[in-house]
């Protein structure tokens, strides 16, 4: 009797075991709440989170991140700036390290910053550039994002993974950039 029920069930629970793990370590899916990603992104939709990728990889400029802010809640943003880098936005163009970068991502207008005002929400410690573990993030539809402007940078540890899929709707599904 006993072993017929651990032949019968034993799959099951091994099935169970290993997607737990898998949404636990790897791969998990995520709502996107708001409006501050349009038109990339936009209320409602589902995106796979991979909680590994920066395990393996380092997080990369315009990555589009999870983060789990001071309040607790689920932000998806944009990677801008990287530790080390100084970024600012001037006349609705954004620099990084004195530099002018095409930001692609931007839909609506962004309103000029400085690091320094960034670093101040927070009391970081930024001397002209971002601290080591530290990034800047913000959300393509800036007018309503309430991002690095508002809640200051974030640590690597408050990075959940890189989103890599939108996979609802259904007519919707590929692969993020």
């Amino acid at each position: 009797m006993k072993n017929k029920f651990i032949k019968e069930w034993l799959p099951y629970i091994i099935i169970i075991i290993v997607v737990v793990l898998i949404r636990s370590y790897i791969i998990t899916p995520v709502i996107v709440r708001g409006s501050s990603m349009e038109e990339t992104l936009l209320d409602g939709e589902v995106l796979f989170l991979s909680k590994i990728s920066y395990k393996i990889n380092d997080i990369e400029r315009f990555d589009i991140v999870v983060i789990k802010d001071s309040d607790g809640d689920l932000i998806v943003k944009r990677v801008i700036g990287l530790p080390g880098d100084n970024v600012e936005y001037i006349d609705n163009k954004l620099y990084i390290n004195d530099e002018e970068i095409d930001d692609i991502y931007a839909n609506t207008i962004t309103n000029d910053f400085t690091l320094e005002e960034i670093c101040s929400i927070n009391n970081d410690n930024c001397n002209g550039k971002i601290p080591d573990n530290k990034y800047l993030v913000l959300g393509d539809n800036r007018v309503v994002s309430a991002d690095s402007r508002v809640k200051g940078l974030f640590s690597k540890e408050e990075i959940l993974g890189k989103a890599v899929l939108r996979i609802w709707p259904l007519n919707k599904i590929k692969i993020l950039n």
